[in-house]
């Protein structure tokens, strides 16, 4: 297996590791907790940012939308679980999330640019790792659920970085942005030792 995936997602700057997919396939169970997990981290995510900025209308008529569709999934891939055989559980968190959260900086307008970007970057590469599991995961109809949730990922990330544009200037986003896929391109260069979606 290559070094690499090859798969490309604009705003990230490097592309998954083949030694994750791997790791991925041969702990299929664990990354399903996982990603239920991850499905609801993602909702609370968004439904944090509407407590903090609940006068910003336009943030808060996307995250109402995204929350929802991010708690249909957790449900979705939950009846996965239960299909499986798989109990709900909790699991260690692999450094990732915290580490990139460790860079919102605490001033606004820079803690909401911030915010919305890390979240960006995190759906982007929900985005390219159910796409790699879509592609190559053994079991053709978990392979399609994987696939059918791909769209999602991609419109999430995209609204994240839409709401980054409404509220600070492109120059400004697109710098950011930089930097701060660069820092998620140096947490992941090390793979994390269990399986996790984003280890």
């Amino acid at each position: 297996m290559s070094s690499s995936t090859g798969i490309t997602i604009k705003i990230l700057q490097q592309p998954t590791k083949a030694i994750w997919l791997e790791q991925a396939i041969n702990n299929l169970d664990t990354i399903l907790l996982d990603h239920s997990h991850c499905e609801r981290k993602a909702a609370g995510v968004a439904i944090n940012m509407m407590f903090r900025y609940p006068s910003y209308t336009s943030l808060v008529r996307k995250l109402t939308a995204l929350a929802k569709e991010e708690l249909e999934h957790f449900e979705q891939v939950n009846q996965w679980l239960e299909r499986k055989g798989i109990p709900l559980a909790p699991l260690n968190s692999p450094p990732y999330g915290a580490k990139l959260k460790a860079q919102i900086r605490h001033q606004e307008p820079d803690r909401l640019l911030d915010s919305l970007l890390v979240s960006a970057l995190i759906e982007a590469r929900s985005h390219e790792r159910l796409g790699l599991l879509g592609s190559h995961c053994p079991d053709p109809e978990l392979a399609k659920f994987y696939r059918s949730l791909m769209a999602s990922e991609a419109r999430h990330y995209g609204i994240y970085w839409v709401l980054a544009t409404n509220y600070s200037d492109r120059t400004s986003v697109d710098s950011r942005l930089e930097e701060l896929s660069a820092i998620e391109s140096e947490i992941l260069s090390t793979t994390y030792h269990e399986p996790r979606i984003h280890s």
